[in-house]
C-alpha cells in the first residue's frame, strides 16, 4: 500500500513541473564561466570550446531555473510552457 502512494506521489508531483520549451543561451554576454554548468543537477548544459554554455541535454530539464537564477551575466533564458502563457495573458 505505502509503495503505491508513493508511486501515486512521484507521478502527481513530476506532472506539475513546467515542461521546458527551450533554453537560450546569449553568447555574447556568456564569458564562459561555467557556473550554469556546475549548479545544474541533470547535467543538461556543457560548455563549447569557446567556454559558451549551450543546452546539450534539454529532455533532461527539469526547470529549476539553476542556471539562469546563477548565471552572472544574466546570459541565460529558460522557457517554459508556463513562462509562455503568462506573457500571453495567461493566469
Amino acid at each position: 500500500m505505502a509503495k503505491e502512494a508513493k508511486e501515486a506521489r512521484r507521478a502527481k508531483t513530476s506532472s506539475k513541473r513546467p515542461k521546458v520549451v527551450s533554453i537560450d543561451v546569449y553568447k555574447a554576454w556568456c564569458k564562459g564561466c561555467g557556473i550554469c554548468v556546475a549548479f545544474c543537477p541533470k547535467d543538461v548544459l556543457a560548455q563549447d570550446e569557446e567556454g559558451h554554455a549551450y543546452p546539450k541535454n534539454i529532455e533532461a530539464c527539469i526547470a529549476c531555473m539553476q542556471c539562469e537564477l546563477r548565471c552572472p551575466d544574466f546570459a541565460i533564458t529558460v522557457m517554459t510552457e508556463e513562462r509562455l502563457n503568462l506573457g500571453k495573458g495567461g493566469r
